[in-house]
């Protein structure tokens, strides 16, 4: 059976995730999902049970958000995208909780204690920059509350090793605790210490679909609802791969140096043709371009505008080397200001690190 690794940096062939996994397309149903251009410009392209979710907040019913990070690199665009969404549905007064992924971190990537705290600050630093309010529900797994851990322990007797396997592939002990603590993860608002019974929504990246899954599948088995999920896509690394934390050339990092980051946009791949008088006869190929791929995710919020830059592109009407230069204009300024932010919220993420973390070896 084919399995997807939410602990590699593997290539997802999204069109698996609707036939081979039974991830639903994300189509816009209600109005108030046109406000946010991750829904618009297909970006959250699937979901498992999303509407239920959203009727239940429009009903007036209690509901949730949980997602969160594993801190084992630089943060970087795709890391913002993450905590793009938790700013709109925070801005709609729905309950955010924020889990810092770092005993994941510790047992599947081995990375070392002074590593994760530095990283945790940066990670921190930079999601209330953006704008995620620091009253929210933040915390990290190896400091969570009792009934949190009671919780994965006793949900690893509600599966067999085969089971586990199966969503997974092949397992590691590390792997093993990971699992189990992500699905408490998930499933632990729905204890009596948090909040009781309610849906819980999760925005995660496709290849994250396995901790939904077994969530999912031990939530029926203790009986409480289960949880939705919503999927966005992967923007490229800027050499046209996937972007990876491993991988500084493949990533525009909103810690990094403004000339680095200059630097690393001028580089990018692009959807230009061989040569200047091929691309203004035949015009240039967005769909396959880095530069456009940042604009549409991160860097143009207006629609109208997008599609014109699109346009000029397919009519060879302007150039790859003034794009790029654009889009440095709109980073430089953009970045700047967000570093200035960043450093200001940096006192409050050391405190957090401070009293949450403390690793006995």
């Amino acid at each position: 059976m084919e399995t997807l690794d939410p602990w590699s940096s593997q290539i997802i062939d999204y069109e698996k995730l609707f036939k081979g996994f039974g991830i639903e397309t994300m189509k816009i149903r209600d109005e108030k999902l046109k406000e946010n251009k991750l829904f618009t410009r297909g970006i959250i392209f699937g979901h498992r049970d999303f509407y239920k979710w959203w009727n239940d907040f429009r009903n007036g019913k209690r509901v949730s958000i949980l997602t969160g990070m594993m801190p084992s690199g630089p943060f970087h665009l795709g890391h913002k995208m993450v905590i793009d969404q938790l700013v709109w549905y925070q801005n709609l007064g729905i309950s955010i909780t924020f889990a810092i992924a770092d005993i994941e971190a510790r047992t599947v990537r081995k990375i070392d204690a002074d590593k994760v705290k530095e990283t945790v600050k940066s990670y921190l630093a930079n999601a209330f920059a953006l704008g995620l309010k620091p009253s929210q529900d933040i915390y990290v797994q190896s400091n969570r509350s009792n009934p949190y851990y009671r919780l994965a322990d006793l949900l690893s007797s509600k599966m067999t090793f085969a089971e586990v396997e199966a969503i997974y592939g092949n397992m590691t002990p590390g792997k093993m605790i990971s699992a189990f603590t992500q699905a408490s993860d998930i499933l632990h608002k729905q204890l009596p210490d948090y909040f009781g019974k309610h849906k819980i929504l999760v925005p995660v990246g496709p290849d994250q679909d396995p901790h939904i899954r077994l969530s999912r599948d031990l939530a029926d088995r203790i009986g409480f609802i289960k949880p939705s999920a919503t999927y966005h896509g992967f923007a490229r690394g800027l050499d046209g791969g996937k972007m990876s934390s491993s991988k500084p050339t493949s990533y525009i990092g909103l810690d990094e140096p403004i000339d680095v980051v200059k630097r690393k946009v001028a580089n990018a791949l692009t959807g230009g043709r061989n040569t200047l008088e091929e691309q203004k006869k035949l015009g240039g190929q967005p769909e396959k371009c880095i530069i456009f791929e940042l604009y549409k995710y991160h860097f143009e919020d207006d629609d109208a505008k997008l599609s014109e830059r699109e346009r000029m592109c397919r009519a060879g009407e302007i150039m790859c080397g003034e794009c790029k230069k654009q889009l440095i204009e709109k980073i430089t300024k953009w970045l700047e200001k967000h570093q200035h932010k960043k450093d200001k919220e940096m006192a409050r993420a050391e405190k957090f690190v401070e009293e949450n973390i403390d690793y006995p070896f």
